[in-house]
């Protein structure tokens, strides 16, 4: 039976070290070696998923292929490494007591004292024994190594379970197959300028004391580390200095992995590993010309996007990366105006005219607008007043999920007089119920009650704009995350008024993208385009939307071969 391998990333000092972006770039890095890789985000919380979290407090619900609501890191992975991961790969509290104690109910445990130890670590083992086997790069074959983040920090009370359950497995497989990488701060105090390393001293005698000792160290710092630094953390930490490494802050996330090879972290991996007869040296040649051309953009565009959580950016992440992904194909750099919906709003005039008049003024210093998903009534109105803005002034727009939503009660409202025209999330009691929820969610329960994952979208209109977008006149297939559709009962009335539904489900009831002919670009899509859109296989609706038509359309046309989400742009 063949062992499998291991590469855990464990933070300490404090969170927000960027854990996810140094596990994704060791398995860039890792991958560029030829190794095949997959891996797996722990977290610590007793939620079941990430679904019904607040976007505000922990940032995106990132959605999987297979439905899975998981962790914004697993965005990460997913972009960094071009893999399809599932559900399986986010490990929780919620789900490793929720599997014990249903084996508990039905039995298993015959009668036995079921206790954290061995029962949920021997869960948590298992777990990440099964899901380390299984390929999610498209080829057969298990992968090389996993790379495992456990989430949190070292030290805190949920973790403990996990740390037991990593140090039983370390012992269990061998240390040629399991390496620790040791994420800490080493932060820089008083005007003095000194490098200080009793954090990272203090958070590695904590991770010692419960049985794991790392085999490297990745230090986070402001600036690269003196070699002095280096040295003091390898005689305290027990630590080679030659597997100490400096992450530090770099233009852009993408220089992390040719950071991490500058200090050979692949070579140490490797050794550690014992997989040198399956590496070859690493191939990173286009990941560098990646981010050195990111680098001297010169030129941008403004982009306004229209939310509810613009108070934390996170909230918007997959959006964000989408928006880099195209503008950087298209050598521009994103200057993304964070506006607040709420702020749009006649209301907001009332009580804050300076915020109001702000937020309009940089609307409208905008060459294109996003409105992304979201839930509840709150910046509704705001929203709204965007798209009516977008749809009049000829400016760009998409709108995702939500966005698209609003679109259609835009247009119900101004095009065809229906004032109260709504959605039966934000108003039950309208007789314009141009939005509604669909018949088959649950009304009682929120955990993964939403229609969920990859489906495919049918194209109603062959040579519609998004179906060139895609290259592809008859479906394509798309991530969602939604419990809200448009009534079919008002889409042929809604037609009337120079809206188009260009896409459905397989069903042909329910509609799922919207377009307005005459308008030089105005999409709406009920799926989220931006799960799937990678660095260099950018989103085509993303691409289209704010650069195409805004920027390009005296210069460029639409080549109708795209590669997977993206367009190819020709000079004519």
């Amino acid at each position: 039976m063949v062992i499998p391998k291991y590469v855990v990333i464990t933070g300490g000092v404090v969170s927000g070290l960027g854990k996810g972006v140094t596990a994704s770039s060791i398995g860039v890095l890792l991958q560029s070696c030829g190794l095949r890789i997959t891996s797996i985000k722990i977290d610590p919380y007793l939620n079941t998923d990430a679904g019904t979290m607040s976007p505000f407090e922990h940032g995106e619900v990132f959605v999987l292929d297979d439905g899975g609501e998981v962790d914004l890191d697993l965005g990460n992975y997913e972009r960094f490494l071009d893999l399809k991961l599932t559900a399986h790969n986010n490990i929780t509290t919620g789900k490793i007591y929720q599997s014990v104690i249903q084996k508990e109910r039905r039995g298993d445990y015959l009668g036995k004292t079921v206790q954290v130890v061995p029962h949920i670590t021997d869960a948590i083992r298992n777990w990440i024994e099964s899901v380390s086997s299984i390929p999610v790069d498209g080829k057969p074959g298990p992968p090389h190594l996993c790379v495992i983040e456990l989430g949190g920090t070292v030290g805190d009370i949920e973790s403990m379970p996990f740390i037991e359950a990593l140090r039983q497995l370390s012992f269990s497989v061998g240390k040629e197959n399991f390496c620790l990488i040791h994420v800490s701060l080493v932060p820089v105090i008083g005007v003095v300028g000194e490098q200080k390393t009793k954090p990272t001293q203090h958070s590695v005698r904590e991770l010692r004391a419960l049985g794991l000792t790392p085999d490297l160290l990745a230090c986070r710092s402001a600036q690269p580390l003196m070699d002095s630094v280096k040295v003091k953390l390898s005689e305290f930490c027990h630590v080679p200095v030659a597997n100490i490494l400096n992450i530090h802050d770099v233009p852009n996330i993408w220089h992390v992995p040719l950071l991490l090879r500058k200090q050979n972290a692949h070579e140490a991996i490797i050794k550690q590993l014992d997989l040198a007869s399956k590496a070859t040296p690493p191939e990173l040649k286009a990941w560098a010309e990646m981010a050195e051309n990111y680098d001297n953009l010169t030129n941008s565009v403004k982009i306004a996007l229209v939310g509810k959580y613009t108070g934390l950016t996170d909230s918007y992440l997959s959006v964000v990366k989408a928006l880099l992904h195209a503008c950087s194909a298209l050598s521009y750099r994103p200057s993304i105006e964070w506006i607040a919906a709420s702020d749009l709003e006649d209301e907001c005039a009332k009580i804050s005219p300076e915020t109001h008049a702000a937020a309009w003024e940089t609307l409208k210093g905008c060459s294109c607008i996003l409105v992304p998903g979201g839930f509840g009534d709150r910046g509704v109105p705001g929203m709204i007043l965007a798209a009516k803005h977008a749809r009049e002034n000829n400016i760009p727009y998409l709108g995702i999920c939500l966005g698209m939503q609003i679109s259609v009660i835009e247009i119900a409202r101004s095009v065809l007089g229906m004032e109260d025209a709504d959605s039966e999330e934000f108003n039950q009691k309208t007789p314009h119920r141009v939005i509604m929820f669909m018949p088959e969610v649950s009304k009682t329960h929120m955990g993964s009650t939403m229609r969920l994952g990859c489906r495919r979208t049918l194209f109603r209109r062959p040579g519609s704009l998004t179906s060139k977008l895609y290259g592809n006149p008859e479906y394509v297939d798309e991530r969602h995350r939604h419990r809200y559709e448009v009534n079919p009962e008002f889409v042929s009335e809604l037609e009337k008024s120079g809206l188009e539904f260009v896409g459905c489900d397989e069903s042909q009831n329910r509609m799922e993208i919207i377009e307005l002919p005459g308008h030089p670009y105005y999409i709406g899509v009920q799926f989220h385009p931006e799960f799937k859109s990678r660095p260099r296989k950018p989103s085509a609706l993303f691409l289209g939307n704010f650069f195409h038509v805004k920027y390009f359309a005296n210069k460029f046309r639409i080549s109708m071969t795209p590669f997977v989400h993206s367009v190819t742009l020709n000079i004519t």
